[in-house]
């Protein structure tokens, strides 16, 4: 184990959030979304550059675990202070309750980017999509923010704006599809000004 300790509080806060968080997504999209649930486990029709995306962003946050495990707990360099980790603890939990919102509005929400044609896919612009166009990634940013403060390192840390920016890149990508594939898209992207950051961009 590369944290060396079975004692950090921190890590058993994240594997709790996340595996409950994992488990209720799914157990909720089983029950009122099985369609969802089926696309989420099929990446067929994946466009060529979302599939070098994400396979890179996958590898990057396999090395950022152990980065933080080293730096937190094996050799104690950060000192992230208590009310930062609970304020990360709080925010991870944000960022599934975002994805369950988003869920429950956009029957679409495929993990690589495609148009759903054969579903009839359409424009969502009604829940979290009247904030932000890409809540998702939204989510992802948050718990991006999330798990290094809640694991304590500030190493960990220095590497979200790579992360952000990954995931910027992706939903650009994203849109240029959309506008030029999908009906209403132009219009819903008028209309919502921020992609990620409601009042930031």
């Amino acid at each position: 184990m590369t944290a060396g300790t079975v004692q950090w509080l921190g890590a058993w806060v994240f594997l709790f959030e996340i595996s409950i968080g994992g488990f209720v997504t799914e157990s909720w999209l089983a029950r009122r979304d099985p369609d969802l649930l089926a696309e989420r486990r099929s990446t067929r029709g994946q466009v060529g550059w979302d599939r070098i995306l994400t396979t890179i962003i996958p590898l990057l946050w396999l090395g950022w675990l152990p980065l933080m495990a080293l730096d937190a707990a094996r050799f104690q360099w950060s000192a992230v202070p208590g009310w930062l980790q609970c304020l990360g603890a709080i925010i991870l939990a944000a960022s599934f309750f975002l994805v369950h919102l988003t869920y429950r509005e956009n029957s679409y929400a495929a993990p690589v980017v495609k148009i759903q044609r054969e579903r009839g896919h359409t424009a969502i612009t009604t829940g979290p999509y009247e904030y932000v166009r890409h809540p998702i990634y939204a989510s992802g940013l948050l718990s991006c923010l999330g798990t290094p403060l809640l694991l304590g390192s500030w190493y960990g840390l220095a590497i979200v704006p790579v992360m952000a920016a990954l995931l910027a890149f992706r939903a650009v990508m994203e849109e240029r599809m959309l506008k030029a594939e999908l009906d209403g898209y132009l219009e819903y992207a008028a209309r919502v000004r921020y992609r990620l950051l409601p009042m930031v961009w």
